[in-house]
This record gives C-alpha cells, structure tokens and sequence, in this order.
C-alpha cells in the first residue's frame, strides 16, 4: 500500500513525462490556483529532474478575484493584462511547454453580480487569445494536471468535512490518472493505444455527421470537411507527443459551424465563472444555438455566449463512454477536466486546428467548416440514456453507442 506522498509523486511524475513529455532543455509556463503551490513545487522539482531550463508559474487567487470584481469600477472589468498573454502566446510559439494545474473553488465567485462577472469573463477571453490560440493549433506539447482544491473538494462532498472531503477527492484523481496502477506509465501507454484504435476506426469511416439521442435530446452534428478524430496522446508542431488532458477518456472532433440541428440537454453541471450552470438545454438551426437556457445561472452562459460570432456555434464534439473509471465514480466532479471525461460532450466556440487535416488556421479553417472564436466551452451530453449513430452523407446510419457504451 502506497502512502499519499508516494501517490502524489507518481503523479507528478505523470504530469511531467506523460502530460508533458518534457524534453531536455525545454522551458516551462505554469499556471496553478495559489492553494496549490505544494504541489506545483513537486511538479517543478520533476520537471527540473526530466532536464528543463526553465520553470515558470503564474498563479491564482479567488480572493484576489472577489475583491476585483466586488469593487471596481465596471468600466474597469474591460481590462485584462493583454501583454501578458502576448508574451504566454510568443513563448508557446518558441517551444516552451504549457501546464495547467486544474482544480478550483466552482463556487468561489459566488453571489457576485453575474453581469459583472461575465463582463469580466469577457475581457480575458479577448485578451487571452494569442495564447488560446498557439494552444489550439498545438503549436507546443501542453497538459493539464489535476489538484485537489479544498473548495473543489467541499463542492464533491459537500456532507464531509473539508479534510476528509479533501482526501476522498484525492482518491478519486488518483484512481482516474491511474496513479494506483501498478506501473502508471505502462497503464497510460496501454490507454492510449485503446483510444487510438477508436480514433483510427472513426477516421476510416469518415462520417459526415453524428447523431446523439436521448432524454430532451435529438441532436445532428455535421462534421467539418477533412475532420480528423484525435484522442489520447497527440503530437504537438514542435514533434512532441503529448498527454494534453490527464485524466482524458475522449476521443474527438471538429463539428461543422453551420451544419448543427436539434435539441439537446446537458447531463451534468458547467463550472463556470465561479458558479454552477445547471440544466443547460440549446436548440440549434443552420449550426447555431438560436435557443440557450438553464435552470440554475443561465445568465453566465449567456454572456459568455455574447463574446463573439462564433460564440454560438460548435467547435468539439467529443465521443465518451458512459462506463469509463470516472463516470464510474457516480461523481459529478464540478470541474470541466473531470466532468468532460465522464461523458460524452460538445463545446461552444473555438475549433482545434488538429482536428483537420493540414491542421489549418485562419480564413482556411473557416472555409473547412471549423468554427473560430474567443472561447471554448465544453458541455456534457452523454449518459447511459444516451445513443449516438454515425452518419453517411447518403443517411446511412452506423450505431457507434448504445445506453452510452461503445457498440464498435
């Protein structure tokens, strides 16, 4: 039995050599929630140990967030440190790897004024976009690696006491990056290599669209021209092949922006500017959400989706069985990186230019169908209630899962 300091480690060292895959000489740009500092400084000592010159980190504070955006002046809520992003953007492009320590308080902004708050959301999102988008295109290995905040951890286990609520949390990242294996980076090479049977089956088919169906949902997904499925490890521009997600049980897409049709329910919570988006339901015409609403904080969705043009439309599509170790978990985990991989899900906004062949960007990647925006934002859909065929141009159907199980 493995004590948590040696579960921690291992995780650490997954981040690093699996996440990252880190090579020598190579800098480093982390960004990490202040609570988790402990964990970033293990994460530094592994990646410094794996030969990397360079290890930066910039961090955040919900407390620091509240006072912002309790006090100043809304006018203000407009800026964002824009040359701080540029530099994150220049650097990615240069060949510095990108890790995200994930893991925050979803309710750390709560009973904040939610117009404030998503003026905000805004501003960063427009300001980001430099780094959003050297991410987007790949064009550098990056990751994202759990931790388990202790508001996280409140949010899971709200009947539990912080302590034991932050252990049990713990237990469940390190039972989904499969830290508990026996040799975790075999168990990850193995993964990986079952997802990308998955993957090299759907991009032999080609299929023009998808269909999902289910309980308030009866959704067509078009697919961009030349769209290629991804899942698992995947190699970056620089050559690196990477683990951008850890844990990740997805493989996905890039959808068509115009050719979306129907009605679909979310099956689990969005974490989203601190709060909770709960019952999110869109209907979608000629590949846009014409209607949004939710039961619970619709109105920070909403502005999130006046950010831009293409704000509305889709830019993933992700394919994730219903019977995968974090769905098994019965757990809704309150975190996108988590949530997203427990079910199957859609995002609003922008594409990955991995997600077509050539990899384009631009004006290219509009003429393919791909969507481009300031944000992405990924939505659960999938449950064991739901089923998903694969669709020929000619309307050929292909049952590709069932009760939210793959059937291929």
């Amino acid at each position: 039995m493995r004590t948590f300091e040696e579960n921690l480690e291992r995780l650490a060292e997954l981040g690093i050599r699996v996440g990252l895959n880190l090579q020598p000489h190579q800098e480093v740009i982390a960004t990490a929630p202040l609570e988790a500092v402990d964990f970033v400084r293990l994460l530094a000592k592994k990646a410094y140990e794996a030969g990397a010159s360079l290890f930066t980190v910039l961090y955040s504070d919900n407390v620091l967030a509240r006072e912002r955006l309790s006090r100043v002046a809304p006018e203000d809520l407009d800026r964002a440190p824009a040359w701080l992003y540029e530099g994150m953007g220049r650097a990615f492009r240069e060949g510095a790897a990108r890790l995200a320590v994930s893991g925050n308080d979803p309710k750390a902004l709560a009973g904040l004024d939610p117009e404030r708050i998503g003026r905000a959301q805004k501003a960063q999102a427009q300001a980001y976009e430099p780094a959003l988008k050297a991410i987007t295109e790949f064009a550098t290995n990056w990751s994202i690696v759990p931790f388990a905040h202790p508001g996280w951890a409140r949010a899971v286990f709200p009947e539990l006491p912080e302590k034991e609520a932050v252990e049990r949390l713990w237990a469940a990242i390190f039972q989904a990056t499969r830290v508990l294996e026996e040799d975790p980076v075999a168990a990850w090479r193995e993964h990986n290599r079952r997802l990308h049977e998955k993957v090299a089956y759907l991009n032999a088919r080609r299929f023009h669209a998808l269909h999902f169906r289910g309980p308030g949902t009866d959704l067509t997904v078009g697919l961009a021209e030349g769209h290629l499925w991804q899942g698992g490890a995947t190699e970056a521009q620089n050559g690196v092949v990477c683990n951008p997600n850890l844990p990740t049980e997805e493989v996905f897409t890039a959808p068509h922006r115009a050719r979306v049709e129907g009605v679909v329910r979310a099956s689990r919570p969005l974490a989203l500017g601190g709060e909770l988006v709960e019952g999110i339901w869109a209907r979608f015409q000629d590949g846009v959400a014409v209607e949004v609403g939710a039961e619970k904080n619709a109105e920070l969705l909403l502005k999130a989706l006046e950010t831009d043009e293409g704000a509305r439309r889709l830019g993933e599509v992700a394919l994730v069985p219903a019977d995968n170790p974090i769905a098994k978990t019965g757990l809704v985990f309150f975190d996108t990186l988590f949530d997203e991989n427990a079910a199957s899900h859609l995002a609003f906004g922008q594409a990955y230019a991995e997600n077509l062949e050539g990899h384009p960007t631009g004006e290219e990647l509009l003429r393919r169908g791909a969507n481009r925006s300031l944000i992405h934002i990924d939505w659960m859909i999938g449950s064991e209630e739901v089923d998903v065929d694969g669709l020929y141009e000619d309307g050929t159907r292909v049952p590709l899962m069932r009760k939210g199980v793959w059937v291929v």
